[in-house]
Protein backbone atom coordinates (compact mmCIF):
# COMPACT_ATOMS: atom_id res chain seq x y z
CA UNK A 1 0.00 0.00 0.00
CA UNK A 2 1.30 3.42 -0.80
CA UNK A 3 0.18 7.38 -1.60
CA UNK A 4 0.58 9.22 -4.29
CA UNK A 5 1.12 12.82 -4.91
CA UNK A 6 -0.31 15.14 -7.32
CA UNK A 7 1.03 18.44 -7.66
CA UNK A 8 -1.61 21.77 -8.18
CA UNK A 9 -0.39 23.63 -11.49
CA UNK A 10 -2.10 26.32 -10.19
CA UNK A 11 0.16 26.58 -8.16
CA UNK A 12 2.98 26.61 -10.68
CA UNK A 13 4.57 29.21 -12.52
CA UNK A 14 2.44 29.68 -15.72
CA UNK A 15 5.63 31.35 -17.36
CA UNK A 16 8.00 28.37 -17.34
CA UNK A 17 5.24 25.60 -16.88
CA UNK A 18 7.90 23.04 -18.96
CA UNK A 19 10.52 24.03 -16.33
CA UNK A 20 7.64 23.11 -13.73
CA UNK A 21 7.03 19.59 -15.27
CA UNK A 22 10.88 18.82 -15.41
CA UNK A 23 10.48 19.54 -11.61
CA UNK A 24 7.63 17.63 -10.60
CA UNK A 25 8.83 14.59 -12.51
CA UNK A 26 11.95 14.50 -11.38
CA UNK A 27 10.48 14.95 -7.88
CA UNK A 28 8.79 11.41 -8.24
CA UNK A 29 5.29 12.22 -8.25
CA UNK A 30 2.68 10.63 -9.97
CA UNK A 31 0.23 13.03 -11.06
CA UNK A 32 -0.49 16.34 -12.18
CA UNK A 33 -3.22 17.58 -11.19
CA UNK A 34 -5.11 20.53 -13.08
CA UNK A 35 -7.88 22.58 -11.72
CA UNK A 36 -10.13 23.79 -15.04
CA UNK A 37 -12.29 26.37 -13.58
CA UNK A 38 -15.32 28.23 -15.69
CA UNK A 39 -16.32 31.31 -13.67
CA UNK A 40 -19.58 30.05 -13.16
CA UNK A 41 -19.47 27.11 -10.97
CA UNK A 42 -16.83 28.66 -8.68
CA UNK A 43 -15.97 32.26 -8.99
CA UNK A 44 -12.75 31.84 -10.84
CA UNK A 45 -11.66 31.63 -14.54
CA UNK A 46 -8.47 29.18 -14.51
CA UNK A 47 -7.68 27.57 -18.18
CA UNK A 48 -8.81 24.71 -20.28
CA UNK A 49 -8.28 21.76 -22.80
CA UNK A 50 -5.58 23.47 -24.51
CA UNK A 51 -3.23 23.71 -21.39
CA UNK A 52 -3.80 20.36 -21.36
CA UNK A 53 -2.63 19.59 -24.50
CA UNK A 54 0.36 21.74 -24.02
CA UNK A 55 1.44 19.63 -21.40
CA UNK A 56 0.52 16.30 -22.68
CA UNK A 57 3.27 17.21 -25.29
CA UNK A 58 5.97 17.26 -22.28
CA UNK A 59 5.34 14.15 -20.42
CA UNK A 60 3.91 10.92 -19.92
CA UNK A 61 2.70 11.44 -15.86
CA UNK A 62 -1.05 11.06 -15.19
CA UNK A 63 -3.37 13.82 -15.98
CA UNK A 64 -5.67 14.14 -13.43
CA UNK A 65 -7.76 17.00 -14.41
CA UNK A 66 -10.53 18.69 -12.55
CA UNK A 67 -13.44 19.87 -13.82
CA UNK A 68 -15.26 23.06 -11.26
CA UNK A 69 -17.39 23.59 -13.94
CA UNK A 70 -21.50 23.96 -14.80
CA UNK A 71 -21.17 21.75 -17.84
CA UNK A 72 -18.72 19.32 -18.29
CA UNK A 73 -20.54 17.28 -20.78
CA UNK A 74 -19.63 19.62 -23.12
CA UNK A 75 -16.08 19.38 -22.22
CA UNK A 76 -15.65 15.54 -22.04
CA UNK A 77 -14.12 14.68 -25.83
CA UNK A 78 -12.36 17.81 -25.68
CA UNK A 79 -10.19 17.25 -22.90
CA UNK A 80 -9.73 13.36 -24.10
CA UNK A 81 -8.78 14.78 -27.56
CA UNK A 82 -6.45 17.32 -25.56
CA UNK A 83 -4.45 13.90 -23.48
CA UNK A 84 -6.32 13.95 -19.89
CA UNK A 85 -6.02 10.90 -18.34
CA UNK A 86 -8.70 11.52 -15.49
CA UNK A 87 -11.78 13.80 -16.06
CA UNK A 88 -12.80 14.67 -12.75
CA UNK A 89 -15.95 16.53 -12.08
CA UNK A 90 -18.36 17.81 -9.36
CA UNK A 91 -21.07 15.50 -7.86
CA UNK A 92 -22.92 18.84 -7.26
CA UNK A 93 -23.76 19.83 -10.66
CA UNK A 94 -27.40 18.98 -12.64
CA UNK A 95 -27.73 16.23 -15.15
CA UNK A 96 -27.76 12.70 -14.93
CA UNK A 97 -23.91 11.42 -13.48
CA UNK A 98 -24.26 8.11 -14.42
CA UNK A 99 -24.73 8.99 -17.73
CA UNK A 100 -21.96 11.58 -17.65
CA UNK A 101 -19.83 8.85 -15.81
CA UNK A 102 -20.55 6.14 -19.18
CA UNK A 103 -19.66 9.01 -21.30
CA UNK A 104 -16.10 9.90 -19.58
CA UNK A 105 -15.50 6.16 -19.95
CA UNK A 106 -16.42 5.64 -23.09
CA UNK A 107 -14.44 8.37 -24.15
CA UNK A 108 -11.16 6.31 -22.79
CA UNK A 109 -10.40 8.46 -19.42
CA UNK A 110 -10.63 7.07 -16.07
CA UNK A 111 -13.48 8.73 -14.08
CA UNK A 112 -13.65 10.88 -10.80
CA UNK A 113 -16.12 12.65 -8.96
CA UNK A 114 -15.54 15.52 -6.72
CA UNK A 115 -17.54 16.90 -3.07
CA UNK A 116 -17.19 20.50 -2.24
CA UNK A 117 -16.68 20.77 1.99
CA UNK A 118 -20.62 21.18 2.80
CA UNK A 119 -21.45 18.01 0.49
CA UNK A 120 -22.02 14.50 2.59
CA UNK A 121 -19.79 11.62 1.53
CA UNK A 122 -22.97 9.02 1.27
CA UNK A 123 -23.94 11.34 -2.07
CA UNK A 124 -20.97 9.38 -3.65
CA UNK A 125 -21.92 5.96 -2.57
CA UNK A 126 -23.93 5.19 -5.50
CA UNK A 127 -21.49 5.92 -8.18
CA UNK A 128 -17.87 3.92 -6.19
CA UNK A 129 -18.19 0.83 -8.13
CA UNK A 130 -17.83 2.47 -11.40
CA UNK A 131 -15.76 5.39 -10.05
CA UNK A 132 -11.85 5.26 -10.59
CA UNK A 133 -11.05 8.52 -7.89
CA UNK A 134 -13.10 9.81 -5.66
CA UNK A 135 -11.64 13.98 -4.65
CA UNK A 136 -12.79 15.66 -1.51
CA UNK A 137 -12.30 19.21 -1.17
CA UNK A 138 -10.46 20.19 2.04
CA UNK A 139 -11.33 24.04 0.74
CA UNK A 140 -14.12 25.80 -0.84
CA UNK A 141 -13.14 24.72 -4.27
CA UNK A 142 -12.27 28.04 -6.76
CA UNK A 143 -8.67 29.67 -5.35
CA UNK A 144 -5.82 28.21 -4.77
CA UNK A 145 -3.56 28.81 -1.10
CA UNK A 146 -6.31 28.18 1.56
CA UNK A 147 -6.50 26.64 4.58
CA UNK A 148 -7.06 23.33 5.15
CA UNK A 149 -10.01 22.16 6.51
CA UNK A 150 -9.91 19.11 8.85
CA UNK A 151 -13.65 18.52 9.66
CA UNK A 152 -13.52 17.02 6.16
CA UNK A 153 -11.12 14.14 6.82
CA UNK A 154 -14.34 12.19 8.14
CA UNK A 155 -15.65 11.67 4.65
CA UNK A 156 -12.65 9.85 3.58
CA UNK A 157 -13.08 7.27 6.06
CA UNK A 158 -16.72 7.23 5.18
CA UNK A 159 -16.05 6.17 1.62
CA UNK A 160 -12.81 4.55 2.24
CA UNK A 161 -15.03 2.03 4.24
CA UNK A 162 -17.58 1.74 1.64
CA UNK A 163 -14.88 1.11 -1.00
CA UNK A 164 -13.63 -1.99 0.93
CA UNK A 165 -17.71 -3.00 1.89
CA UNK A 166 -18.43 -3.34 -2.19
CA UNK A 167 -14.76 -4.37 -3.25
CA UNK A 168 -14.07 -1.48 -5.31
CA UNK A 169 -10.61 0.03 -6.22
CA UNK A 170 -11.84 3.57 -6.44
CA UNK A 171 -8.92 6.34 -4.86
CA UNK A 172 -9.55 9.05 -2.35
CA UNK A 173 -7.99 11.97 -3.46
CA UNK A 174 -8.17 15.11 -1.43
CA UNK A 175 -7.13 18.60 -2.27
CA UNK A 176 -7.19 21.71 -0.04
CA UNK A 177 -4.28 23.09 1.74
CA UNK A 178 -2.33 19.83 2.05
CA UNK A 179 1.51 19.75 2.80
CA UNK A 180 3.66 17.74 4.90
CA UNK A 181 1.87 19.01 8.22
CA UNK A 182 -1.52 17.41 7.52
CA UNK A 183 -0.68 14.85 5.23
CA UNK A 184 -0.46 11.77 7.94
CA UNK A 185 -3.62 13.10 9.06
CA UNK A 186 -5.42 12.24 5.62
CA UNK A 187 -3.79 9.04 4.63
CA UNK A 188 -4.78 7.71 8.08
CA UNK A 189 -8.37 8.97 7.52
CA UNK A 190 -8.31 7.21 3.88
CA UNK A 191 -6.81 9.20 1.76
CA UNK A 192 -4.35 7.84 -1.48
CA UNK A 193 -3.82 10.64 -3.51
CA UNK A 194 -2.47 13.73 -1.77
CA UNK A 195 -3.11 17.20 -4.28
CA UNK A 196 -0.85 19.85 -2.85
CA UNK A 197 -0.07 23.11 -5.08
CA UNK A 198 1.46 25.54 -3.11
CA UNK A 199 3.27 23.30 -0.30
CA UNK A 200 4.99 21.92 -3.74
CA UNK A 201 6.50 24.38 -5.05
CA UNK A 202 6.95 26.45 -2.44
CA UNK A 203 10.31 28.35 -2.49
CA UNK A 204 11.34 26.80 -5.43
CA UNK A 205 12.55 23.29 -3.48
CA UNK A 206 10.43 20.84 -5.31
CA UNK A 207 12.48 17.83 -4.60
CA UNK A 208 12.36 18.51 -1.07
CA UNK A 209 8.93 19.80 -0.74
CA UNK A 210 7.40 16.84 -2.48
CA UNK A 211 9.90 14.33 -0.31
CA UNK A 212 8.53 16.00 2.81
CA UNK A 213 4.99 15.97 1.50
CA UNK A 214 5.76 12.25 0.67
CA UNK A 215 7.23 11.01 3.84
CA UNK A 216 4.46 12.67 6.36
CA UNK A 217 1.85 10.78 4.21
CA UNK A 218 3.58 7.78 4.07
CA UNK A 219 4.06 8.10 8.20
CA UNK A 220 0.34 8.00 8.25
CA UNK A 221 -0.34 4.46 6.85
Amino acid sequence: MSIKIAPSFLAADFINLEKAVRAVEEAGVEYIHLDVMDGHFVPNISFGAIVVEALRKHTQLVLDVHLMITDPKDYIQPFADAGADIFNFHQEVEGNLDELIAQVKDAGMKTGLTIKPATPAETLFPYLAVLDLVLIMSVEPGFGGQSFMPEVLPKATELQAEIARIGSNTEIEIDGGIGPQNAAEAVRAGVRVLVAGSSTFKGGDVTGNVKAIRDAGLSGL
